[in-house]
């Protein structure tokens, strides 16, 4: 439920009776209740440069401070203050190209939290956007909640959290829908955020939750953050830039900084610092900084964080609570190919619109190469149209691109929070793609092949469409491995695209197996490119058998489909077609595989840290 105005948010959260700002205690009731209690010394957070001369730069400088349950702490200041990184530093996701020095503790101890203990929402809304609410939050209860739990209270808990958040109205609204408007983006961020309080996490951590919202929704979100953290005790950290009036009320304690320094940290109700943060020209001189800085640093309020920090070291709150694990890796799978189905379902770019490319390719190569019949010059006709077959319809798979790149944005996002690991993500993409790649398969296919009047017989079109279908879920696993490595969407198109158009050119069509240059073309890409044994394949499903004219004289009136395969086509004879399908759907799995590999491979090189602070002595250790 989107409001058409900030007054109308506060009314109707008065009526639901939703916490407003809270009282500021000083510090003085800070170590009491339950729950997680963070702490951070001397964090200094540096980057790699790449020039020898400057070495590294500090992105963070010597921060101290803590975070304490049924509170929210703010981290604000101006673009490029190091914001995101302090967030990313306290929930153990710096990238791998940054160093650590400093010292973060849970409830006074080094220690990793437990699944389920901490959970972050990004910035950017990555969702399945042809879900509902409901099924949006329901699918990831179901892999996220413990295996333990009944669906009827997994769904309990979804239910119920969809209500917290204030969604209830739109349980059955789609995310994202084509020709129609689903979600406003503050409901779209609430969504984000219902599907990571499903395990009512200790710690939250909250990347710009108003970015881009009006002043209405963003009071509205942020209300609904402070009621829940006071409700559950949760230890709340958000980084936010430029908060209306409203929304600063509510929060409990203010982390300022600039440059990576701190200007201010405590309570948000005493922060006096008068200050406009722009962009350009309007920033604050450096000297001001500087001046603010000092005068911070021997301010009573920076005592009093020191003083609180050392205490909430000091407190005995041992270990942090161990969960259960969510669901098994069955489970997952199961679930993953569900939800996986019903977007390639639903979403029209997916699946639909290439299939009717397919028939309309199918028709054309159909009506082209129309009843062929058994003369010699059907003979290169067939070649030709099955070489299209094998070729253009199976390169029309990377018109699922943008649809393979969102299916990885959303496994990177869920991954990171650990709903569930890369092999139920792949297990899940294979299981749901496969209907729908048999239907593009056989459709375009009967078509094209019976208006080719191509070799007659059950057995031979079944042959025919198994080859079609392998080569289009090869096509397929190739770009989904595309996806994971390039940077960016116009790039992987051209390196897929380019990629198979090296291997059309070394398949044995466009140049004859004997007359390919030895070197590259011939080894290793002839026998690496999944379009030899396609190509040979449907040829010998094709001529094997068979009789055509020959108008060659002093020859046969007729000559048979085994010499056609051997000096015409140069396909191997010593294996029969069979081998080479099963060589293709061998290849379906290799690059499966490949893909799970490099998948697993991203997730190492942009992998979460341990949430034990640890010391740069200590980071040194692990990369060595």
């Amino acid at each position: 439920m989107e409001y058409s105005s900030l007054q109308h948010c506060k009314e109707m959260s008065k009526e639901e009776n939703i916490l407003g700002p809270f009282d500021v205690n000083n510090g003085q009731d800070v170590l009491k209740g339950s729950g997680v209690y963070l702490t951070w010394e001397e964090l200094w957070v540096t980057v790699s440069t790449g020039n020898q001369k400057e070495g590294t730069k500090s992105i963070l400088q010597g921060l101290n401070g803590y975070a304490c349950p049924g509170e929210v702490l703010a981290i604000m200041g101006p673009s490029g203050c190091g914001k995101s990184t302090l967030l990313d530093s306290l929930a153990g996701r710096l990238s791998s190209r940054t160093r650590q020095k400093g010292e973060i503790l849970i409830n006074g101890q080094k220690q990793k939290l437990a699944y389920g203990t901490s959970a972050y929402v990004t910035q950017e809304d990555t969702l399945t956007w042809t879900l509902t609410v409901r099924e949006a939050v329901y699918f990831s209860a179901q892999l996220q909640l413990p295996k333990t739990m009944s669906k009827s209270e997994k769904k309990e808990i979804a239910e119920r959290t969809i209500r917290e958040m204030g969604l209830q109205d739109s349980v059955d609204t789609r995310i994202g829908e084509w020709g129609r408007k689903g979600l406003s983006s503050g409901q779209r961020r609430r969504v984000s955020i219902c599907i990571e309080l499903l395990k009512r996490p200790k710690l939250l951590f909250l990347d710009e939750p108003t970015s881009g919202l009006d002043s209405a929704a963003s009071y509205f979100v942020m209300n609904r953050i402070v009621k829940l953290a006071r409700e559950y005790g949760m230890t709340v950290i958000s980084s936010i830039h430029q908060p209306i009036t409203e929304v600063f009320q509510l929060l409990n304690n203010l982390c300022l900084l600039s440059s990576g320094r701190m200007i201010y940290f405590g309570p948000s109700s005493l922060a006096n610092e008068d200050i406009e943060w722009g962009t350009g020209n309007k920033f604050v001189a450096e000297e001001v900084i500087d001046r603010l800085i000092r005068s911070y640093s021997s301010s009573d309020a920076c005592k009093q964080m020191k003083t609180l920090v050392l205490e909430i070291r000091k407190r005995e709150g041992g270990p942090t609570e161990k969960k259960e694990s969510q669901a098994n890796l069955f489970t997952q799978c199961v679930i993953l190919t569900k939800r996986s189905f019903i977007n390639m379902y639903r979403d029209l770019g997916y699946y639909w619109l290439r299939l009717a490319i397919y028939v309309a390719l199918g028709l054309g190569l159909g009506s082209v190469f129309y009843d062929l019949g058994s003369s010699y010059n059907s003979i290169h006709e067939r070649g030709s149209l099955l070489m299209f077959v094998a070729s253009l319809l199976t390169i029309m798979a990377i018109g699922g691109f943008p649809s393979f790149v969102e299916d990885l944005k959303v496994f990177r996002r869920e991954r990171l929070n650990g709903h569930y690991g890369a092999t139920a993500f792949v297990v899940g993409n294979t299981v749901s793609s496969t209907p729908f790649l048999l239907l593009v398969s056989t459709i375009p296919g009967a078509i094209t092949y019976f208006l080719a009047g191509l070799h007659q017989g059950n057995l031979e079109f079944s042959y025919f469409t198994l080859v079609l279908f392998s080569c289009m879920m090869l096509v397929e696993s190739l770009m989904m491995i595309v996806a994971t490595i390039m940077p960016s969407f116009l790039l992987g198109l051209i390196v897929g695209a380019g990629i198979q158009g090296l291997m059309m050119l070394s398949g044995g069509f466009f140049q004859l197996p004997n007359d390919l240059p030895k070197i590259f073309w011939k080894y290793p890409m002839y026998y690496i490119a999944f379009h030899k044994y396609a190509y040979q394949g449907l040829y010998k499903n094709e001529f094997e058998g068979r009789r055509f004219s020959n108008y060659q004289l002093g020859g046969p009136s007729t000559v048979d489909g085994e010499t056609i395969l051997r000096d015409i086509w140069q396909v191997e004879m010593g294996y029969s077609k069979w081998i080479d399908l099963g060589i293709l759907f061998g290849m379906v799995v290799v690059y499966r595989v490949l893909f799970f590999v490099v998948v697993k491979i991203g997730e190492k090189m942009n992998s979460v840290r341990d949430f034990s602070l640890s010391s740069l002595e200590q980071e040194d250790q692990g990369n060595s």
